[in-house]
């Protein structure tokens, strides 16, 4: 798979490091669950946010973004429909958000 990117990936454990540590269990919770939402889930750690698709095709589904005390998650389900755009707090449910990041990992094909 690191053949499709150039120069050396980031790792999760060192983007973390950015995030701040209000943040940063709803953060890793919601990361978890994205990746446990099957075998063909990639995640792309980027110079700021963090984005998961699905398989090598990479249609992504969810785009978390830290910010300095809230999370500005994008969820597409699919191309033709606008992103859905939340902003997460600290103390924030996370029950409504992963419900709709299961949907849009669902939909897509």
């Amino acid at each position: 798979m690191d053949m499709f990117f150039q120069g050396q990936k980031r790792t999760y454990e060192s983007f973390k490091t950015q995030i701040k540590p209000s943040i940063l269990p709803a953060f890793d919770s919601l990361r978890e669950y994205c990746i446990a939402l099957g075998n063909n889930v990639v995640e792309d750690v980027r110079a700021h946010r963090v984005v998961f698709g699905k398989s090598l095709s990479f249609r992504w589904f969810a785009d978390l973004e830290p910010g300095l005390e809230d999370i500005t998650i994008k969820i597409q389900r699919d191309r033709r429909e606008p992103q859905k755009i939340i902003t997460l707090r600290t103390g924030d449910n996370l029950d409504e958000i992963k419900k709709l990041i299961q949907d849009a990992y669902s939909t897509i094909r």
